[in-house]
């Protein structure tokens, strides 16, 4: 049985020093998460202390079948998504054919990922969540729309807008660089 393994199944049984543990262990891998799915540091700190609850809370229904962290995952990201469904102030977006055109992007030209990072955190809300699940989460629009309470159609919408947006910032940052 790994540390980790071990750890785990001293949280099952109420122990606060493996919590802890496991919140060093993985809080800074969270975090990452929390930030892609809130629309501020604030926002990604309560997801955080929010989603270890919950890790907590729910430990007990962990099997060990599949990976720990990509159970802790799902666990945060549910969380970033009911927080955006409770307090959604954000309107429906119509079906917009696709924007993308493919041949436009120059595959020998490179970014920072830092930079693109901060591309996709500047995306509006609805673009940025529908975005990181698409390509982040490897979801289909159908999932993502159960998920955040929107149409297949209004997935594929914001999908859309969201790469329109990020190709129009990465055209501008070559043209600067």
């Amino acid at each position: 049985m790994c540390n980790l393994d071990k750890i785990v199944e001293r949280c099952k049984k109420g122990d606060r020093k493996a919590g802890e543990q496991l919140y060093n262990m993985f809080s800074a891998k969270m975090f990452a998460i929390c930030i892609q799915y809130s629309k501020s540091r604030e926002e990604a700190e309560d997801n955080l202390q929010d989603g270890f609850i919950k890790i907590l809370e729910s430990i007990r229904q962990y099997t060990g079948k599949g990976s720990f962290e990509g159970w802790m995952k799902r666990i945060f990201i549910n969380t970033a998504l009911e927080k955006y469904r409770k307090n959604r102030s954000l309107q429906v977006v119509e079906e917009v054919p696709e924007v993308m055109d493919e041949d436009d992007i120059d595959d020998n030209l490179s970014i920072p990922s830092d930079v693109l990072f901060e591309f996709v955190n500047q995306l509006p809300e609805k673009y940025r969540l529908v975005f990181n699940l698409y390509v982040m989460e490897n979801m289909q629009h159908k999932e993502i729309a159960a998920m955040l309470g929107i149409s297949d159609g209004t997935s594929k919408s914001n999908l859309a807008r969201a790469k329109d947006i990020l190709k129009k910032k990465i055209n501008a940052y070559l043209r600067d660089e």
